[in-house]
């Protein structure tokens, strides 16, 4: 089988998906969202963060089109953005990876 080809739109969709996955907040949210829509305020309490933290950060993730919103009323529930990104997110979530503890210490990575 042949690989895709790959273009400048898929490089840029990569690095949004990069970006988002950066925060732990942000993962919190994506990895919740792959199993069932939300509302903002069942995240916040689920993640621990306050209303204002997730409002930020679904605005983040909205900007970067990994999730959409669907009003309800006076409120918003948050889905995917794509039907592919619950299988991409399980996908990731087997991956093992061998860390350095001198070279990313949990704040970062320091490997330049």
């Amino acid at each position: 089988m042949l690989a895709p080809t790959v273009t400048v739109t898929h490089t840029a969709a990569l690095a949004r998906f990069g970006h988002a996955l950066s925060d732990p907040t942000r993962v919190g949210i994506l990895l919740a969202l792959r199993e069932a829509p939300a509302y903002p305020s069942d995240l916040a309490d689920t993640l621990g963060v306050s209303r204002q933290v997730m409002s930020n950060q679904l605005a983040c993730l909205r900007g970067c089109g990994l999730v959409k919103a669907t009003p309800d009323g006076r409120r918003s529930q948050y889905r995917l953005g794509d039907s592919h990104l619950a299988p991409a997110l399980n996908e990731l979530l087997q991956v093992v990876l061998v860390v350095e503890p001198e070279c990313c210490d949990g704040e970062g990575c320091s490997c330049a």
